[in-house]
């Protein structure tokens, strides 16, 4: 197996994505839940340290500051992306996390859509359209994990 970090914008499936995998055995985190950020909403260093350090199947997701830091520490990079309009229908009708439910929240969205994004771009490996049927993303990425 192999060490695998999924990040994307808000919406774009990376909860759906760690739910499916965790269906099918595979060992994924969320970073969104859990004590795993701090309130500053950074990845606690020491703790993802640790987890990195024990753990060689693994698959994390997240989008945080600081992620960067543990790239060298993943085989894959994985950028899942999806258009605003996707992104913004997405938020307004999921019921699991709150963020995105207010006008102030999707305006955040667009922004980081447009400044955030290039930038996890930049550190991908590679870029999955999650646009595409959740079970296809899914099977990309295990393809990842169980090469």
């Amino acid at each position: 197996m192999a060490r695998v970090l999924i990040t994307g914008m808000s919406g774009v499936g990376k909860s759906s994505v760690v739910a499916l995998l965790g269906e099918g055995g595979v060992p994924a985190i969320d970073t969104d839940y859990g004590s795993w950020k701090t309130q500053a909403g950074l990845w606690h260093v020491d703790r993802m340290t640790a987890l990195l350090e024990e753990s060689r199947d693994l698959v994390v997701a997240g989008t945080v500051e600081n992620q960067g830091y543990f790239y060298d520490r993943f085989d894959h990079v994985v950028l899942l992306s999806a258009p605003e309009e996707i992104l913004l229908e997405r938020v307004q009708r999921r019921v699991t996390n709150p963020y995105g439910s207010t006008e102030g929240e999707r305006s955040e969205i667009r922004e980081n859509l447009r400044s955030i994004e290039p930038l996890l771009r930049r550190g991908a490996t590679l870029e999955i359209d999650a646009t595409r049927p959740l079970v296809d993303v899914v099977g990309q990425i295990m393809s990842l994990v169980l090469p």
